[in-house]
Parts: structure tokens; sequence; C-alpha cells
């Protein structure tokens, strides 16, 4: 399937604002099953120094500085891709292999499981979000099968409520709420799974806004969208389950960046000198061309 995704942030500060600098994290990684066909990614105004790199996860990097003040600000970012998944392995390892091998990786490339075993910023450890994730995994099951019985607790446990909770929410709360978005779906299923020994990482990225004839339109395809990847072993590598929608992230689904929660991989982020409040809109359009 061929997608074509525009998104554009609006950033408007109540008045001019010095030595704004911007961390954008908006172009695609690589990503089994994804082939990159054309992208552009503008801001206005234009800043005076940008650099491309990526990391320290898996996240492209262009981080932009100011010398001038700015007030406003606007993103856009746009590109077209093929997104066509692998056929999942049969003979993906269980839980309880999962969580032997993880422990064993020697593995210091980007897709190591090793950084995704432990709390991170947000999805830090929790004893009652572990204690509930138990109920839905099986140390016998295969992780993909045991993360896919969580997604659908969360899903069935869970309200969705965009008007709940913002960017700063954490996992407990959430639980404790039973209610939140895609974010603090993902994040609960995160503490949940590494809870458990497996190693559970954060994707934001993009749904198809308009779903195939006979097929529910998926919650959160007008915005940037969050869900969970597990690893399953060196063989089938990460493999992506969306809570918010619980399936599989397949070929509605267009990885951005991976990291250990929303803090490695939010969208747009920077810091400046002044005191004036910050507004920022998101239009996001996500359109199949064929």
């Amino acid at each position: 399937m061929k997608y074509a995704v525009r998104h554009q942030s609006r950033l408007s500060y109540q008045a001019p604002v010095r030595d704004a600098r911007l961390n954008l994290r908006l172009r695609p990684v690589e990503w089994p099953g994804q082939r990159m066909l054309r992208q552009s990614l503008s801001v206005d105004p234009s800043p005076a120094d940008v650099r491309r790199t990526s990391g320290p996860y898996l996240v492209n990097l262009d981080a932009m500085a100011y010398a001038d003040p700015v007030k406003d600000l606007t993103v856009t970012g746009t590109f077209e891709i093929d997104v066509t998944p692998p056929d999942l392995p049969a003979d993906i390892p269980s839980v309880e292999d999962i969580r032997r091998l993880a422990l064993q990786s020697r593995d210091l490339s980007i897709l190591s499981p090793v950084p995704y075993l432990f709390g991170s910023r947000i999805a830090v450890p929790d004893a009652a979000i572990t204690a509930w994730a138990a109920h839905s995994i099986s140390y016998s099951d295969s992780v993909v099968a045991a993360a896919s019985h969580l997604a659908h607790a969360i899903h069935e446990a869970f309200a969705y409520d965009p008007g709940k909770t913002d960017s700063t929410t954490m996992p407990h709360e959430a639980f404790e709420e039973r209610s939140g978005v895609c974010q603090d779906f993902a994040h609960v299923m995160i503490v949940g799974l590494r809870g458990h020994g497996i190693p559970a990482a954060y994707i934001s990225g993009y749904l198809r806004t308009l779903p195939p004839p006979g097929r529910p339109r998926l919650v959160g395809a007008d915005a940037m969208h969050a869900w969970v990847a597990v690893w399953a072993g060196e063989k089938a590598g990460w493999i992506g389950v969306d809570p918010t929608n619980d399936c599989l992230a397949r070929e509605s689904h267009i990885v951005v960046a991976m990291g250990r929660d929303y803090a490695d991989v939010a969208p747009v982020d920077g810091v400046f000198i002044g005191a004036a409040p910050q507004r920022t809109s998101v239009a996001v359009d996500v359109t199949t061309i064929d």
C-alpha cells in the first residue's frame, strides 16, 4: 500500500522568543516493509542553522537553531511511502524464551532489545500495572500472543478520551483513571510488558485515515499515532502491536520513530529564552496513493 502523508505543526508564542532551538523527529526511519518514495521537510521562517542526524534510539533528528527572535513557526513535513509488511515468522519465541534471550543479548546495534528492558523517563516501573498485566501474560505463549492479549485487555478496560490526558501524563495516572489516548495506552502496555521481562518499545507514526471497504475506521487516524513494538528474537525482530485499536501494526501503520517512550520520539520539542506561553496546533493527512 502506498501512502501520501502531510504533517503540519504550527507553534505560536504570545511574544517573540530568543535563541529558539527546535528538535524535529518527523522523517520516517528505515523499517522492515517500509520503502520511502519521496520526502520533504520545511520550516517557516527558515532557521539559521540545521543539523541532521540520527539516534540515540531509532530516530531521525533535525535540530534547528534561530539567531533572530521568532513569534510564529510552521513545520511542514510531507512524504510518500510504500508499506508492505513482511510475513510474520511461524516460530516466534515464547515469553519465557524471550526473557532469557534478551538478558543474554550482546547486541550493541540500534535495534538491541537491552535498552527496552528497563524503566525510562516516562515509562517508569509500576508494581500495580505489572500485577494487572500478569492476568494477560502467559510465559508459555509466544511473545506476540502475550502482547496481543495485553493490548486487548487495555482496549477493553480503558476509555479513549482525548480531553483526559496530555503529553505530561504518566502511565500510573492513565492506569488509575482507565482512560487516555494512544500515547497513554502505549505507555501502560510498555510498563506492563517490561515488568515481566519483555523488551517493549514506543512507536511514533501514522495510521491510514480511511480504512478499506467494510473495515472500521481506526482510532487516532487524524493525528500522529502511538503503539508498542515487542522484541521477538533476532530472527523476527520487532513486531508492532496497537492497544488503541486492538490489532497488530501492519499495512495500516506507518512507523516514524522508535524509542523507550514518548520523550525519545516527540515529533517536535525544543527550548527558547523567554516567558511567553506557547500554543501548538497539528494537522495530519494520510491518504492512499493507489
